[in-house]
């Protein structure tokens, strides 16, 4: 009687090598949007920049323009925590001081490059507003949590829109007015995050 033959071949990946895969594919993607547009970019040159096939961005990714996905995506969690601690009675603007020096919440000149683009881009345009629609809910369940609502409570359905609408429209605005093809990335940061207070301070005059 022989041994049971165990799993042969390459191990399956983790979802942490998964979102590692993803986010150079996100970043390959950019740099090739930047450089010579959407329309000219392929998928093939995308799997060329990060060294696997055309196969496995497609299978990350339904289309060329969502392979920037996990660029757009980055601190939604980080931000999701920061409203769940916020603490009653303290500035909204307060609960995010802690994340604007975190290179994993702040974008960098890549997104604004790629932001900068989605006015020209439709399809652009449509990945980066879809993932504040998917974010939406998340920082509304934060909300809810924050202030022992229940889920289906309206209120923090309209403080998370108000949120959402206002971090949007304060990396939209940093991004469109920064200008030049190599901004100090510094200077950037400090910008950006000026402007971030700003809008949550704004936001803040309409919530409790």
């Amino acid at each position: 009687m022989t041994a049971a033959r165990g799993r042969t071949g390459r191990p399956p990946l983790t979802e942490e090598r998964k979102a590692a895969i993803r986010l150079r594919i996100a970043r390959a993607a950019v740099d090739l949007f930047i450089a010579q547009g959407v329309a000219a970019t392929t998928g093939e040159q995308i799997g060329q920049a990060v060294g696997v096939s055309a196969r496995t961005v497609w299978r990350y990714f339904p289309t060329k323009e969502s392979c920037v996905g996990p660029l757009f995506t980055t601190g939604i969690d980080a931000i999701a925590t920061a409203l769940r601690q916020w603490r009653p009675g303290r500035p909204l603007q307060e609960a995010f001081d802690h994340l604007w020096t975190a290179d994993a919440v702040l974008p960098g000149p890549d997104v604004g490059a790629l932001l900068r683009l989605t006015r020209t881009e439709p399809g652009l345009r449509a990945v980066w507003l879809r993932t504040h629609d998917e974010a939406e809910p998340a920082f509304a369940r934060a909300l809810a949590e924050r202030s022992g609502l229940p889920a289906d409570d309206v209120r923090p359905a309209i403080w998370a829109g108000m949120i959402n609408a206002a971090l949007r429209a304060a990396v939209e605005h940093h991004a469109y007015r920064t200008t030049g093809p190599d901004p100090d990335p510094a200077a950037a940061r400090i910008d950006l995050a000026a402007t971030l207070r700003t809008a949550l301070a704004l936001t803040a005059a309409g919530l409790t």
